[in-house]
């Protein structure tokens, strides 16, 4: 059965909504990363969500994971073309979000591994 949505702003949600997706795409928007430089980058996701959310993203082709055969395994996490779609509107939240922090002191922590 296909599903019916109220209006395209929630087919947009839909694929992109929660807390974490988005922010795991700004992220790949900069660079292929390993799960460990995600999860770096992300300290307050848990391992069980950054995995389920990356499947998720995966699912509707928006990442794509490559895994590399060696000794050790190595999986990378890249935008696919259909993702790299979504950048405008990464990039729009990012200026509305520094935008926000601006008018209201906000802080956001500082690491090494940010891309902000």
């Amino acid at each position: 059965m296909t599903k019916i949505y109220g209006c395209p702003v929630e087919v947009t949600l839909d694929v992109l909504g929660g807390k974490w997706k988005t922010v795991i795409l700004r992220h790949l928007s900069k660079r292929t990363l390993r799960y460990n430089q995600l999860h770096q980058r992300m300290p307050n996701i848990t391992q069980r969500i950054l995995t389920l959310q990356l499947k998720e993203l995966e699912e509707d082709g928006l990442i794509q994971r490559i895994v590399f055969d060696e000794r050790i395994k190595k999986v990378e996490y890249s935008l696919t073309e259909y993702g790299k779609s979504a950048e405008p509107i990464l990039e729009l939240m990012c200026e509305w979000g520094k935008q926000r922090m601006r008018e209201f002191d906000l802080q956001v922590r500082d690491l090494k591994t940010s891309d902000e």
